[in-house]
């Protein structure tokens, strides 16, 4: 379901015309951040609801559930979210009893996370409904078109890149 774009308005500034016009509604990274904000925001309301975790929350339970025994800062860089908001949800998490914290035997100033029990019951509850919420998103697709968004998507990925 598409939208067609608001009307062009004149600007109040006749030496306005002298300045490149950003048409933010078709800007690729701003359409993808809404995009995604969307995604995230549909998902988080069910998880914040269900298990009163919020997207943060639930990326680090994510991630922790596919790589466990990461540290704050792989978990950081695995998602690219931020180190700060990883660590408040990292303390979070940590209260409820979702993760546990370990040092890291190799070297004591490491500590290493993995999903607790608790952690686990909701990480098996919540990654059905993910790829579910993911089925139902993509379904109006063809195979070939997905395929060709995971490849557009991995393309941008690497473009994006320093």
């Amino acid at each position: 379901m598409s939208q067609s774009p608001a009307p062009v308005r004149e600007p109040a500034d006749p030496d306005a015309a002298e300045h490149e016009i950003l048409e933010l509604e078709r800007f690729l990274p701003y359409r993808l951040s809404v995009v995604s904000n969307h995604i995230s925001q549909t998902i988080a309301d069910a998880y914040a609801e269900r298990f009163g975790i919020s997207i943060t929350e639930w990326r680090v339970l994510a991630v922790l559930g596919r790589y466990p025994e990461l540290s704050a800062t792989g978990v950081a860089e695995r998602t690219a979210m931020d180190k700060v908001a990883v660590s408040r949800a990292v303390a979070r998490l940590l209260k409820t009893g979702m993760i546990e914290r370990e040092i890291h035997d190799s070297d004591r100033r490491r500590s290493v996370l993995r999903l607790s029990a608790a952690g686990y019951r909701v990480y098996d509850k919540v990654a059905p409904m993910a790829l579910d919420y993911e089925r139902r998103l993509l379904a109006g697709f063809t195979s070939a078109e997905r395929a060709t968004l995971a490849c557009l998507l991995d393309r941008l990925d690497e473009a994006s890149k320093p």
